[in-house]
């Protein structure tokens, strides 16, 4: 199971962090990543970390904006995000699959959790 937390509300140019917990099975053996989905669009690619930093992918809309990190003690993976802008307003997803590399293609998740709505205002 997968739990998001962190979401909210903020003003464009502000920060927010959003954790991801897994609860159960082998966390350190999962790729962990973000997508996001606004209203009447599909889900699009954030950002995925493999079993280490060693494997990093980001969205172009996202470099140098966001960072994902894990940590495999607590069991947790969580998206820093910097200097939002309202276009990245939207609910944003955990989700997890097989490792060991950073995927970008929602279709090699399995594993998802609830969503956790970010919303930035100008």
């Amino acid at each position: 199971q997968l739990v998001e937390s962190g979401g909210g509300a903020v003003q464009a140019g502000g920060s927010l962090k959003l954790s991801c917990e897994v609860e159960g099975g082998s966390f350190y053996t999962y790729t962990m990543g973000w997508f996001r989905r606004t209203p009447g669009k599909e889900r699009e690619f954030v950002a995925s970390i493999g079993w280490t930093s060693r494997w990093l992918k980001y969205a172009d809309s996202v470099k140098g904006r966001f960072t994902i990190s894990r940590d495999n003690n607590k069991n947790t993976a969580d998206l820093t995000m910097t200097d939002l802008k309202v276009e990245d307003s939207a609910t944003y997803y955990c989700e997890g699959g097989a490792g060991p590399e950073a995927r970008v293609t929602e279709g090699d998740y399995i594993y998802w959790g609830q969503g956790t709505q970010v919303t930035v205002s100008s």
